[in-house]
């Protein structure tokens, strides 16, 4: 049995066979405050899907302390490596069959930068990510406006859980939200990137609403949450 632990915004843990590892490790500067860089010592991966301070977040730091691989876009997982962290780059489309399961990057249509001093550096395209863990695909879509090749996902990926932002400004709004999770067609839809600040402060329960009657089960997790799957 896998496990699924929501640390907030678009934070989450995930063990399974062969796999324990964080995804947009967005922890320290997270106004949730359900874990600590600290609180994760044996790790062998890390997933990031865009470079922005949110979703990279402690990334690079728990990497060098716990020699987990970061897994994410080319441009990113090179700027990590300039910073000391193990990576393994790969690209949008692309697929790599790791020891815990399959893994491929897809698209998301939003943006990806650091901010070093007064200087905004563009590391590549974001993406989302899917993940195959214990032969179950958990599909994260990072930061991302409703796509139209979300459909491909539910015709072709088998999504057995969908983490699909739902805050609006930055990404889909709830409505938008709820047409991805029924092109995606998950076994799960579950919410995230909402509430962390006023400008995103979406209800979970609205998108709840609207996505079920499109057919989709979702299932809302409060930060700090964990299911079994």
């Amino acid at each position: 049995m896998a496990k699924l632990w929501y640390l907030g915004h678009s934070a989450f843990y995930i063990e399974g066979e062969g796999i324990k590892a964080l995804i947009d490790p967005f922890l320290s500067e997270n106004p949730w405050k359900i874990a600590k860089p600290e609180d994760f010592k044996d790790l062998n991966y890390i997933f990031v899907t865009h470079a922005h301070g949110d979703h990279l977040g402690d990334a690079i730091e728990i990497a060098k302390k716990t020699n987990a691989v970061i897994v994410s876009i080319f441009e990113v997982a090179q700027y990590c490596q300039s910073k000391g962290a193990n990576i393994h780059a790969m690209h949008i489309g692309g697929t790599f069959n790791f020891p815990f399961g399959r893994v491929k990057l897809v698209p998301a249509s939003h943006g990806s930068s650091v901010i070093e001093g007064d200087k905004v550096i563009t590391l590549g395209s974001p993406c989302g990510v899917i993940i195959e863990v214990e032969g179950k695909n958990v599909y994260h879509a990072g930061d991302t406006g409703l796509i139209a090749e979300m459909e491909l996902l539910g015709k072709y990926e088998n999504i057995e859980i969908a983490l699909l932002p739902i805050g609006g400004n930055f990404t889909m709004d709830i409505k938008d939200a709820a047409i991805a999770s029924e092109l995606i067609k998950p076994k799960v839809a579950i919410p995230m990137h909402f509430k962390t600040w006023p400008i995103i402060d979406a209800e979970p329960e609205d998108f709840k609403t609207l996505a079920e009657k499109r057919g989709i089960n979702v299932q809302i997790l409060n930060p700090g949450d964990e299911i079994e799957f």
